[in-house]
């Protein structure tokens, strides 16, 4: 994801997540920590015919990762790109040498849930009230690193699909 690709990732965004969409100022921020050596965050967009359908991003501290969004345009729903663009995000995961990867999901959010755990990813707790202004909980979950792989679980390799970051 470049600056260039925030206004219609923010487009995306509302569509999908109306009542707890980011800010342009929130994408904006994600991306200072994008690029160059000291880089924490990789943020990537999915283009089908020049559109952007999908975009995702994750942040590394440590040892830590944390995935802070996925999202698909419902028009590619069921087509794998979800699971495409968490591989990504493994990736990256890896090459922050990161030994686990977090994240939160809304608890009525079947779907996604459902993708996590088809990645390794299981259940270790909840966040009440995280998603405002809906007051919707939030199920954590947590991969590790499988132990004799030195990368994260899940990450196997992904063709066809057009992601820029």
């Amino acid at each position: 994801m470049r600056w260039w690709d925030i206004d219609p990732v923010l487009v995306l965004e509302r569509e999908l997540f109306p009542e707890d969409a980011w800010s342009r100022g929130m994408f904006w921020s994600e991306l200072a920590h994008s690029r160059g050596p000291e880089a924490t965050r990789r943020y990537l967009v999915a283009e089908d015919g020049g559109r952007i359908v999908g975009y995702a991003g994750l942040v590394a501290s440590g040892d830590q990762a944390d995935v802070q969004t996925i999202a698909v345009a419902r028009d590619h729903w069921g087509t794998g790109l979800g699971g495409r663009l968490l591989a990504e995000l493994l990736r990256a995961a890896t090459a922050f040498e990161c030994a686990e990867v977090l994240l939160e999901c809304r608890v009525d959010n079947v779907r996604a849930q459902k993708l996590y755990e088809r990645f390794g990813f299981e259940p270790i707790g909840f966040r009440r009230g995280y998603y405002q202004p809906g007051n919707v909980d939030a199920l954590v979950m947590r991969l590790t690193t499988a132990p004799d792989s030195g990368s994260a679980a899940g990450a196997d390799s992904v063709q066809g699909t057009d992601n820029h970051g």
